[in-house]
């Protein structure tokens, strides 16, 4: 959470806080594509080599450095710390999937309990901490900036929202250049941000238990190279499962950098200011950390069809949010259990380029353009999503026929 809360506050604020050139935008799409280029070697070698805990432990650290950069925000600091998260991102997402997933069916092995209901239940409790960092990041940016704020010129409101374009509103946020905070109290924020991910790091160093992985990869004694490693996320693309999951998975990342990279700066910024963003974001935030726990329990009852279709193509954005990357990855979790690694590296792969390719075309295109790029994904994924369940249900009958005869 404590991570979560230092880079989510910071991602939520780049385009306002460094929008010359795109300068904050770019290094988030930076961010991504080596989101993405991590997500095909690393994963697997690293976990298996170190462990969940400690890739955990080092990435977490490549978050830190992004948040030192912007102590003093330049292309020659902002980007290459942007790809030392990016290349730490790929192991702490496959990392804490493979925990929370081998967690979880340990857990109901144990008990006696169908699997993908204790998974889903468990990365649901953990999305309920975790998207409430989205809160805690987003009320300390409000707090801290809410002290002072530079007084900016009021301009056509027509120019914010949807109606935002590029080559429409450069002279207007000239005038205004969004009310940006003074340097000392982004100093201060970039500080309590810093001290969340040390802290983060500390906790989990010496806190979190580490799980045996040797069970699983008992029949694999020989050592994982990076080729293997590469070779083993793509392998899983031989899947038809996987590959139809694609769109809905990158539809995960097209919504997030939407939020966090136009909605922010396009709805709130432009018309009330920075230090509202944080506000704004808390209600995001706080809803996202309850409705994840809620989807994860609700899917017991309902089962995950009812919780996609009713949920993610008709609620506002933090229910989709959270119904999207809670069942999404359970249902990874579950489907290619035998394959965790590869297929959470694939999971964070294609949602990254999802977000590489919103945070491209953001300075670019209205926001009315990318709000029918978003819903066309949307409709994309969640046809290909009913597809997987068709597969799945076809095979469950199979199961229960034997059953019976049995």
């Amino acid at each position: 959470m404590l991570i979560a809360t230092a880079y989510g506050g910071l991602q939520n604020l780049q385009s306002s806080l460094n929008p010359i050139k795109g300068m904050g935008v770019a290094s988030l799409s930076v961010v991504y594509g080596s989101l993405i280029i991590s997500s095909m070697f690393l994963p697997s070698i690293i976990i298996r080599k170190f462990g969940c805990k400690w890739t955990l432990v080092g990435s977490m650290c490549c978050y830190v450095t992004y948040t030192l950069a912007n102590f003093y925000p330049q292309w020659y600091t902002l980007i290459p710390t942007a790809v030392i998260l990016g290349f730490g991102g790929g192991p702490y997402w496959a990392s804490k999937c493979t925990y929370l997933t081998l967690s979880g069916i340990r857990y109901a092995e144990k008990k006696g309990k169908e699997k993908m209901d204790v998974v889903n239940l468990y990365f649901g409790i953990f999305f309920l901490v975790y998207q409430s960092s989205g809160v805690w990041g987003n009320l300390i940016s409000s707090l801290i900036f809410s002290q002072r704020t530079t007084n900016g010129t009021v301009f056509n409101y027509t120019y914010c929202g949807a109606g935002n374009c590029p080559d429409l509103t450069i002279d207007a946020l000239n005038s205004t250049e969004t009310a940006r905070p003074s340097t000392d109290l982004i100093y201060i924020l970039m500080g309590v941000y810093t001290g969340c991910g040390v802290l983060a790091v500390l906790l989990v160093a010496l806190f979190l238990d580490q799980i045996n992985l040797k069970e699983e990869h008992e029949k694999e004694e020989k050592e994982v190279t990076i080729c293997m490693s590469f070779m083993a996320t793509f392998r899983q693309l031989k899947d038809k499962r996987q590959c139809l999951l694609i769109p809905l998975t990158m539809f995960s990342g097209f919504q997030q950098g939407f939020l966090a990279s136009d909605y922010t700066k396009s709805y709130v910024t432009c018309a009330l200011g920075i230090q509202f963003v944080g506000y704004v974001m808390i209600c995001f935030g706080a809803t996202n950390s309850i409705l994840s726990m809620l989807a994860g329990k609700l899917s017991e009852y309902t089962g995950r069809i009812a919780m996609f279709v009713l949920g993610v193509p008709r609620a506002g954005m933090s229910m989709s949010d959270a119904i999207c990357q809670t069942l999404l990855n359970a249902l990874y979790g579950v489907l290619f259990a035998e394959h965790k690694e590869a297929a959470f590296a694939n999971y964070r792969l294609w949602e990254s380029l999802g977000f590489v390719i919103s945070f491209a075309y953001s300075s670019f295109l209205c926001v009315y353009v990318k709000l029918y790029i978003v819903l066309s994904v949307l409709v994309l994924g969640m046809a290909f999503y009913g597809t997987v369940e068709f597969i799945e249900s076809r095979k469950r009958p199979d199961t229960s026929t034997e059953i019976r005869e049995n």
